[in-house]
């Protein structure tokens, strides 16, 4: 038998201790942590002399497009297997008070008007000339607009090489490419800010004259054609108005409330005496079948209406800035408690989605009606006809369908806009480098 030798275990060798500073362990966020981290580096990159207010109308306003173009641009299905264009106003009369709500095209004219003519006046103070001003402010309307144009084109040649229906193409078309309308106006609108910044009460009285000249002239002479062609002018006319108070509110107007008061109650009563004793309809959106619509051009009655949103819209100022600036954060020399919790408070919340939706306000103009068609189409390419999307908006259960499918809308928006701002910044970086 052979004898076991035992030899002694040599001894495990440790690793040397560290002998300069120790360094923390990387700390693992949350997905949630992650997103109030960057929800507090949004409202600590906002400047502290910003107006929020203003963010927060336009910010409502495009809220306000978006939807009220999504519940009442209904796509159906027709007998003849082409798809045509309808309106539940046409059907139930008494949704027209949704559209005193949702049509806020004038606070965005306003807040647009107060824009420019900030950033004119500091690029007067930076010594940089109009014509430079204007091209950089042009450059980031056309950019997304030509991009949104030729895709758009694109989808009309497959179409038209696909052999689709003349009606469907025309249907698809009008609704992808009709916020294109708002831009050119606007575009004008800007070009005419100088003048507007010089005397923008007394233009906007002006306008307000114009477009109450030209309707006039429609009931004066009914039987001509050409009133219906010269009334075209009340397109930039009527929009000027609202566009000529933001330049007003700029220059340091509007501190009282009595002024903003009365453009509510004067606004809201003309609009209000145009409709009961003028025979103005009294949607503020075109619906089928109306010989009058207040949007194609402007009417007397839409101006007056726009007076009242301005109004509103001054008169929110306070609430609204409140609702998205953080309490702790009011003094200069407070700390705000988030920033020592490392939580986002609701407002600083709310505040985050108006910056992320007012820096995107172009893009998601120019494509929510694409989204809204993205959605209508793909079922019906599967052979699937849905309620809300391709059905008749007649009865109160396409109402109850179409605000299920708004969630649907809302997550196809997303997913365009941020394909649309990555390849803008790829261009950008391919630019710059």
């Amino acid at each position: 038998m052979t004898d076991l030798e035992l030899r002694p275990q040599s001894p495990v060798r440790q690793p040397p201790l560290p002998t300069g500073p120790l360094r923390p362990l990387p700390v693992r966020r949350t997905p949630w942590q992650a997103v109030h981290t960057a929800v507090l580096r949004i409202d600590a990159a906002t400047p502290a002399d910003r107006d929020r207010a203003a963010d927060v109308l336009r910010a409502l306003a495009i809220t306000g497009v978006v939807l009220g173009h999504w519940l009442v641009s209904g796509v159906v299905l027709q007998a003849g297997g082409h798809l045509a264009g309808d309106s539940p106003l046409g059907h139930r009369p008494e949704l027209t008070p949704a559209t005193w709500i949702l049509q806020c095209l004038a606070v965005f004219f306003l807040v647009g008007g107060r824009v420019s003519a900030r950033s004119y006046t500091a690029a007067l103070a930076r010594g940089t000339g109009y014509r430079t001003w204007l091209t950089q402010r042009l450059a980031s309307l056309l950019r997304p607009a030509t991009a949104f144009a030729l895709t758009w084109g694109l989808v009309w040649l497959g179409l038209v090489l696909a052999g689709t229906a003349h009606e469907t193409i025309h249907t698809l078309m009008w609704l992808a490419y009709s916020p294109l309308w708002f831009l050119g106006v606007y575009a004008l609108l800007i070009t005419a800010t100088p003048l507007v910044h010089k005397a923008g009460a007394r233009i906007a009285v002006a306008a307000c004259l114009v477009v109450a000249a030209l309707d006039a002239s429609r009931l004066l002479f009914a039987d001509s054609g050409w009133t219906d062609t010269l009334r075209q002018l009340n397109i930039p006319a009527g929009w000027l108005v609202p566009y000529c108070l933001g330049a007003v509110w700029a220059a340091g107007r509007f501190t009282r409330r009595r002024s903003a008061l009365a453009l509510l109650l004067g606004g809201g009563g003309a609009m209000a005496a145009l409709i009961l004793w003028g025979g103005y309809p009294a949607s503020t959106v075109g619906v089928p079948g109306s010989t009058l619509s207040h949007l194609g051009p402007p009417t007397l009655a839409a101006v007056a209406f726009g007076l009242a949103q301005a109004g509103a819209a001054l008169l929110l100022r306070a609430p609204l800035r409140r609702a998205v600036t953080a309490p702790a954060a009011t003094g200069p020399a407070a700390t705000p408690r988030s920033r020592a919790t490392g939580r986002a408070t609701p407002a600083q919340f709310l505040w985050a989605a108006v910056a992320l939706l007012n820096l995107s306000a172009v893009t998601v103009f120019l494509w929510h009606q694409t989204a809204m068609l993205t959605t209508t189409l793909i079922p019906l390419g599967l052979g699937h006809i849905l309620p809300g999307l391709h059905t008749s908006p007649d009865s109160p259960g396409w109402i109850a369908a179409r605000c299920g499918w708004l969630a649907v809308f809302t997550l196809v928006l997303a997913v365009l806009v941020t394909a649309v701002r990555d390849r803008d910044a790829r261009r950008a970086n391919q630019t710059n480098n």
